[in-house]
């Protein structure tokens, strides 16, 4: 199969996990023998991201406007490339690239799948220009969908607030590759941001709303007198909310235990999984949250919020599930962080879970199988 990836960016901090899922996904269906394509802004690629990526056919349109993620008018580029395809894969939704490939896959009445990751609901700001998106072209990209694809199960009852009358959405979740993160050197990382031998809760994301920095750090504050001797340290890039954040620190007297770091990843990342003693990881709304397998493969133990998608690690008891609040972070984290027989519990049922169900070498057959299913069953045809 010929198959054409699109996602408005593949950079690993713009893009965050659906820039990485996309990037694995081509890097598995091309091993698998398929034609391979990746559609994505020139934004943040650089030279890690291009050795990865050595067997994908990777296209680039140059973005005009970075806020908006505006693509140059690059119409005959998308045009033959979507014309020379078998199918497409849109990921995400509030994305004027995926609008103007929309309209190339409509005039060559191409077979596409959508994959929101999540992204359906309104939330946050510019509620006015996404209403309005939606109108224009939002609904029909999703009710015109040849099939959609879900990372978390609950994602279904937003596909059906876009009308989608009779959803039969495939489920297929994010993955991780078994060779990444072996680099174990936490002494290393223990230095670098002046740690000694404290223990620390670790948070890897965007400093976003809709990721919840705010509702960890009430809840360590909150925690201070319980355990004194614990740090908290915020890895990912800001989005408006570090000064906020700082200001919390400093009315709370922590600014000595509370660490923003910024975006890491490669070695650094991995020795900061293998360093920490809990992920915490307090989403007010996620498909899947991809820092999850990461520390599985590491056996990290995790607390998250009922929002990421996941809640049924808590039945194999390789996760911690609270509410995605201040109050349920809170009590989380007061019942269980000391609890050393509970946390290394947690975090090998999580390594067992992960390499079980989420390596890519096996989500990536879920894809051709859905796939193959589409092009040969003309009852899919749209």
């Amino acid at each position: 199969m010929k198959i054409l990836n699109v996602n408005m960016s593949i950079d690993p901090i713009l893009g965050g996990g659906t820039a990485e899922r996309t990037v694995q996904m081509s890097i598995a269906l091309a091993e698998l023998g398929h034609q391979s394509i990746l559609l994505s802004l020139a934004l943040g690629i650089n030279d890690q991201r291009l050795n990865e990526l050595q067997n994908v056919n990777l296209v680039t349109i140059p973005c005009l406007i970075r806020r908006i993620y505006l693509p140059y008018p690059e119409f005959k580029k998308i045009s033959n490339l979507v014309s020379s395809v078998d199918i497409v894969h849109l990921m995400g939704h509030w994305t004027i690239l995926n609008a103007i490939v929309y309209f190339y896959i409509r005039k060559f009445k191409k077979t596409y799948v959508i994959c929101p990751a999540g992204a359906l609901p309104i939330f946050g700001r510019s509620k006015l220009i996404k209403k309005l998106y939606n109108l224009v072209v939002g609904y029909s990209i999703v009710r015109n969908s040849n099939a959609q694809i879900v990372i978390a199960k609950d994602e279904i009852s937003h596909l059906e607030n876009y009308g989608l009358e009779k959803v039969n959405a495939t489920w297929i979740p994010n993955g991780i590759n078994s060779t990444v993160l072996q680099n174990k050197d936490t002494s290393n990382f223990r230095k670098l941001y002046g740690l000694g031998d404290s223990p620390f809760i670790l948070y890897i994301g965007r400093l976003n709303p809709i990721k919840g920095p705010d509702l960890l750090l009430e809840a360590f504050c909150l925690l201070k007198q319980n355990f004194p001797q614990y740090h908290l340290i915020f890895a990912g890039p800001d989005e408006g909310m570090l000064e906020s954040l700082k200001k919390v620190t400093h009315f709370n007297h922590v600014e000595n235990r509370v660490h923003f770091i910024g975006h890491i990843s490669g070695k650094i990342k991995s020795q900061a999984l293998h360093a920490a003693t809990l992920m915490v990881i307090p989403s007010r709304q996620e498909a899947m949250s991809i820092v999850v397998l990461e520390a599985g493969i590491v056996g990290l133990p995790v607390l998250l919020t009922d929002q990421c998608g996941m809640n049924s690690l808590s039945e194999i008891e390789a996760g911690i599930i609270v509410p995605a609040s201040t109050e349920g972070i809170y009590n989380g984290l007061l019942k269980n962080l000391d609890n050393a027989t509970i946390l290394n519990k947690l975090g090998t049922n999580l390594k067992s879970h992960v390499h079980d169900n989420y390596l890519w070498s096996e989500v990536v057959k879920k894809f051709e199988r859905l796939y193959l299913n589409i092009l040969l069953d003309s009852s899919f045809t749209k």
